[in-house]
Formats: C-alpha cells, sequence, structure tokens
C-alpha cells in the first residue's frame, strides 16, 4: 500500500484531524504530546512564522523518539519551496489553503498525501484533474454542509474534509458527516489559543478525547 493511502486511511479512521501552531516551541511539543494521548495518531502543524519549521523539526524528533505511529502533517503550505522544506524535515503529509499545482505534482513524486483547500466546483475538478483524492473544504463555515451536499454526487472517486466552522458538539460533527465527510479539520475550537497561552494541556487532552468519542458514535463505531 502506498504511503499516500496509508496516511488517508488513517486520517478517515480517525475522522478528525487537529490542527495548530504556536510559536512556542515548548508550547508545541506538550500540545502534541497532549493530544497524543488522548488517542490522536494524525496531526496537522500549520505553517505560520518564523518559528513553524524550526518547531517542526523539533516536534518530527520527539514524534521519532517518543509518539509512536504519529503521522506529523503539515499545514498552510503555498508555494514548492516550503513543500521541499518540510518534506526535508520529515513530514507526513501536507496541507494547502487553496490548490497548488507544483506542489501536487511534488509530492506524487514523493508518495506524500496532499490535501489542498478548495471552495469551488472549479477548484476541485482542477485538483482531481491533477490526480488529487483528498480535498480540504475551506472556509467549512462560509461553505456548510449544504455545498457539500449539493456537490457530492459528482466527485464520487474524492474524499473531502471540511476545515473550519466544525464545532467540537455532536451536532455539527454529524451534520457535516451527513453531508458526506470522511473527516473534519478541528483548529482553534479544539486547541485554541487561550487554552495553549494557560499552558491547560490537560483540558487540551479531555476535550480531544471527548471529540474523538463524539467522532466514533457518529461513525457508528
Amino acid at each position: 500500500m502506498s504511503r499516500k493511502i496509508e496516511i488517508s486511511n488513517l486520517i478517515v479512521e480517525q475522522g478528525i484531524l487537529p490542527l495548530y501552531f504556536n510559536a512556542d516551541e515548548t508550547v508545541s511539543v506538550e500540545v502534541l504530546k497532549a493530544i497524543y494521548k488522548a488517542g490522536i495518531r494524525a496531526v496537522e502543524y500549520t505553517n505560520r512564522g518564523e518559528a513553524a519549521l524550526r518547531n517542526f523539526k523539533v516536534l518530527v524528533a520527539l514524534r521519532n523518539s517518543e509518539l509512536p505511529g504519529l503521522q506529523l502533517g503539515i499545514g498552510t503550505i503555498k508555494n514548492l519551496e516550503q513543500a521541499q522544506a518540510y518534506a526535508e524535515a520529515g513530514a507526513d503529509f501536507m496541507v494547502s489553503p487553496g490548490f497548488v499545482k507544483e506542489v501536487a505534482e511534488f509530492t506524487d513524486t514523493i508518495d506524500l498525501l496532499y490535501a489542498p483547500g478548495c471552495m469551488t466546483p472549479t477548484e476541485i475538478i482542477t485538483a482531481e484533474n491533477a490526480g488529487v483524492k483528498f480535498i480540504k473544504l475551506f472556509p467549512g463555515n462560509m461553505l456548510g454542509p449544504e455545498f457539500l451536499s449539493g456537490i457530492k454526487d459528482i466527485f464520487p472517486n474524492l474524499l473531502f474534509m471540511p476545515t473550519g466552522g466544525v464545532d467540537t458538539t455532536l451536532e455539527s460533527i454529524a451534520s457535516w458527516y451527513k453531508a458526506g465527510v470522511v473527516a473534519v479539520g478541528m483548529g482553534s475550537k479544539l486547541i485554541s489559543k487561550k487554552l495553549m497561552e494557560q499552558k491547560d494541556y490537560a483540558t487540551i487532552e479531555k476535550a480531544t478525547a471527548d471529540v474523538l468519542a463524539i467522532i466514533k458514535q457518529v461513525q457508528g463505531k
């Protein structure tokens, strides 16, 4: 099985892709440990600001030494240069806020899952024609579950995951699953700036475990 399919299957099984960034290296490390303890095995660290690549390398070292089975992806990849730098740093998959042709081609050559952000049928078709199978619906709060319900039938071979606007409630998660997603991306609604500022890793761990339980309920597991 290709690495790309393996990661895709893991995200689908987990049903959620948590994403976060913190400029503080220690906070980044502790958040990763907390969500791993809660049961997370695929996570997206976000490429924001100068500290991102440096912190990501620290997280990769932590994954390799202490967090078996964790797949560590990088988000907000906007060009080929960034993709190459993070691939070299040890990223397991890549996510973008929009579709980047060069990134799609590059990740394909190294068998890395690439999930571009798409907001229109045209963008989804462009990504699909470039060989992309996993689509991030972004921003999810602007699109809503109704958007996916309306287009899902014309993209039977694609996997969809909304990011933005997904709440940690059963109602919110279930509405997206009913529309046909395979997973939900969840950032500040789950790993809030406030909790990171307070270094409240226990609450982050509990909130993550609670959402995982809701996902299993919605998936019927």
